[in-house]
């Protein structure tokens, strides 16, 4: 097992773009999520995957709740999806995405969805696309994952879930419990059967590959702990993908920022308080000082 620090991050750096490369090969994200309840979760994991060095940004919500996400977010190129009528993404969504992802670099699926009715969502994207896109399972994504594990292994060697302790616990079908008892067990297992990179989410966060190679991160605090706070972590991994970092790395680079963009936050405002969306701006700075050419 192998700490995550500043000095791991150096000795793995991130690809850096030349000077004459547009943001078209920095990589398109694809963010599909929320809900008419929860519409902010695809904002913050959306700028989040900027703020990471994504070249390109799509997002992909209800109908009712696109344009008000396109005003927020002007940088985005904003989908209207068909809505149910308790405000969820309508079944025939996928029909309508698939065909678009195919200029996308990274696909992140989860934000702010109800995990009830996902399911079908889910498995029409995983199993519409080609393999080759990066793909990241958040939030909603994840449930009812351990029960059609075939469509995610479709993309081992580009994919990564971000569950914490108690997605992981519906994941594997145990108690919440006995994965806060022994988090890399869990993730170890999570990540053999679904061929994907696991990022179990903690006080102290496990990077685990699906052949059990793991890292950790012991850098995080309890401010961190705040909502909103997962969807910004699944944004940064999905934008370092996008600009084309191996998934395994992509995401212990990201847990380390996210950690570190709140101790930045907790040394200016205070350990408790700051906002998920407050950390978005302090990536890009935590970025360069690790990349210092």
């Amino acid at each position: 097992m192998t700490l995550i620090d500043a000095a791991w991050l150096r000795a793995h750096p991130l690809p850096f773009p030349a000077q004459d490369d547009d943001k078209s090969q920095r990589g398109t994200v694809q963010v599909v999520g929320g809900c008419s309840e929860v519409p902010g979760a695809v904002l913050l994991a959306g700028e989040a995957a900027l703020r990471a060095g994504a070249g390109k940004l799509r997002l992909a919500t209800v109908r009712s709740m696109a344009p008000h996400l396109a005003m927020a977010m002007p940088e985005a190129l904003v989908i209207a999806l068909d809505e149910t009528e308790d405000g969820c993404i309508g079944p025939g969504a996928a029909r309508a995405l698939v065909p678009r992802l195919g200029a996308c670099a990274a696909l992140l699926i989860g934000p702010g969805l109800p995990g009830e009715g996902a399911e079908a969502l889910v498995g029409a994207l995983l199993g519409g696309i080609e393999p080759g896109l990066g793909v990241v399972l958040d939030a909603g994504a994840l449930s009812d994952l351990a029960a059609r594990p075939e469509a995610l292994r479709r993309h081992a060697g580009r994919s990564v879930v971000t569950p914490h302790a108690g997605e992981m616990a519906s994941i594997l079908g145990i108690p919440k419990e006995e994965v806060s008892a022994d988090p890399l067990t869990a993730a170890r297992r999570a990540a053999a059967v679904l061929g994907a990179v696991v990022a179990m989410k903690g006080g102290q966060t496990w990077v685990v590959a699906p052949d059990g190679q793991a890292l950790f991160c012991d850098h995080g605090l309890v401010g961190l702990a705040t909502s909103g706070s997962g969807d910004t972590l699944a944004g940064i991994v999905t934008g370092l993908l996008a600009r084309g970092t191996p998934p395994m790395q992509a995401t212990a680079w990201a847990v380390w920022l996210h950690a570190e963009a709140g101790h930045r936050l907790a040394r200016r405002i205070g350990p408790l308080g700051f906002l998920a969306r407050e950390l978005l701006a302090e990536v890009p700075a935590v970025m360069a000082d690790l990349s210092a050419r």
